[in-house]
């Protein structure tokens, strides 16, 4: 393992997770934000629903591991709210067991230690068209992953797990179909802007010890950072460390 230790922040899901990188993806922005302060840690598989994710939970977050997690982001539903196949060939779990399965993840993670953290993503909204006109023809429903969305928050507010409703979050505008998806169901950048924005918002209002947002944590190695001048005189000492960049004031 690569030293120091730092704190370890787990994106644990569905293709959702596994392609936070593409497409200036939320995955990335938050990595970019968190670079010197936490390491971001991708364990995204596409096509998978909570069934699966059971099958490894114990190989992904082994409970005797030396370092666990501080905060674990999960993501499964939109693969699980899929219509059942007529040969039971795709990814549906009927809701019931759905919730089953995000309750026993959760609460495995829960367990791992007393300082790490749950947040979930709720299942996001579809656009259905779309979808039809990538892959030639759709078994999802827009309907059907509010339903899952919903039982979702239900779930994770009974067991007081920080949730974050993505299936209202995307629908923030009224272009939001064709703004929001490269193919009807995975992000554009405009909507992991949106994800980042809700993450970042659940994570600074959590009254979680220590505060794990991103400008709340201390840059590594910030004593050894030169020093810069800035300002309309260039004689303004800076630590490079403290540096607010452009693309990341947004996110402050």
């Amino acid at each position: 393992m690569v030293g120091p230790n730092r704190p370890q922040i787990v994106l644990f899901g569905s293709s959702i997770v596994q392609f936070s990188y593409s497409h200036e993806g939320w995955g990335s922005i938050l990595t970019d934000l968190y670079s010197c302060k936490a390491d971001i840690v991708l364990r995204g598989y596409g096509g998978w629903n909570t069934r699966l994710a059971l099958q490894v939970l114990d190989q992904i977050f082994p409970k005797n591991a030396a370092v666990q997690p501080s905060v674990v982001i999960v993501y499964f539903g939109g693969n699980d709210s899929m219509k059942p196949d007529p040969n039971g060939q795709n990814a549906h779990v009927p809701l019931l067991e759905y919730i089953q399965n995000m309750k026993n993840i959760v609460l495995h993670i829960k367990s791992l230690s007393k300082k790490t953290r749950i947040l979930v993503l709720s299942t996001p909204p579809v656009n259905e068209e779309q979808i039809i006109k990538f892959f030639g023809s759709s078994r999802r429903s827009n309907e059907i992953s509010r339903i899952y969305s919903e039982a979702c928050i239900k779930m994770c507010l009974e067991l007081g797990i920080k949730v974050i409703d993505l299936w209202t979050a995307l629908q923030n505008r009224d272009d939001w179909l064709t703004a929001h998806f490269t193919d009807g169901v995975h992000l554009t950048a405009e909507a992991s802007k949106v994800v980042v924005k809700e993450i970042l918002k659940v994570v600074k209002e959590a009254d979680w010890e220590p505060n794990l947002h991103w400008k709340s944590l201390p840059n590594e190695f910030a004593q050894y950072s030169p020093t810069i001048f800035v300002g309309p005189n260039g004689n303004t000492p800076v630590n490079v460390a403290d540096l607010d960049l452009d693309w990341q004031a947004q996110w402050i």
